[in-house]
């Protein structure tokens, strides 16, 4: 993001929100996010393309062919980009001691690892990714402007939201009704 100005200031609740979105998290994956190899893995990514090269490792495996490989991955870009951009947005003072992109793609992460584990339908996995990918690619201009206050709530929304897809989807998938 281009910034003529410094950031605005995350509302300070955005910490107990997010923090009750991993709570939630755990209690539908049984899973504990934050203590997941993954984000000790990511936290240490500084690009945007760092982080697609973690999230690729996990894509390992789960496809069978070169057009389940594209199907699976073209999602990635839009969605990586514009959250990695929200994270720069909220910056380092929204207080907590983790990126909440980087926990949210971890959780990405664990849905491939948990698609890969069940040999879960892959195109229900590509119908997921889809919708979120155009979602995503919506939101991308805004990752070019100087975010408001009112952005910033907005942005802490939606990463919220996108956990709790995340954390839904796995709790499906383990208990193998993907296709619903």
């Amino acid at each position: 993001m281009s910034h003529s100005h410094s950031t605005p200031a995350p509302s300070p609740n955005f910490q107990l929100i997010f923090n009750s979105a991993l709570k939630e998290y755990e209690k539908r994956t049984k899973r504990d996010l934050l203590a997941h190899p993954l984000v000790a893995q990511l936290q240490s990514c500084d690009s945007s393309s760092d982080i697609l090269a973690v999230i690729h490792q996990q894509l390992q495996g789960l496809h069978q062919s070169q057009r389940a490989d594209e199907r699976l991955t073209k999602w990635l870009d839009p969605i990586v980009n514009v959250l990695f951009a929200f994270s720069g947005a909220l910056g380092e003072g929204v207080g907590l001691v983790f990126s909440p992109a980087k926990v949210i793609f971890a959780g990405f992460g664990v849905l491939l690892s948990t698609a890969r584990d069940v040999r879960a339908s892959q195109d229900t996995l590509i119908d997921i990714f889809e919708r979120m990918e155009n979602f995503f690619q919506r939101l991308e201009i805004y990752t070019e402007v100087s975010p408001t206050p009112e952005m910033i709530d907005i942005i802490m929304k939606i990463m919220v939201e996108v956990l709790s897809i995340l954390g839904i989807a796995t709790k499906e998938m383990k208990q193998g009704r993907t296709s619903e």
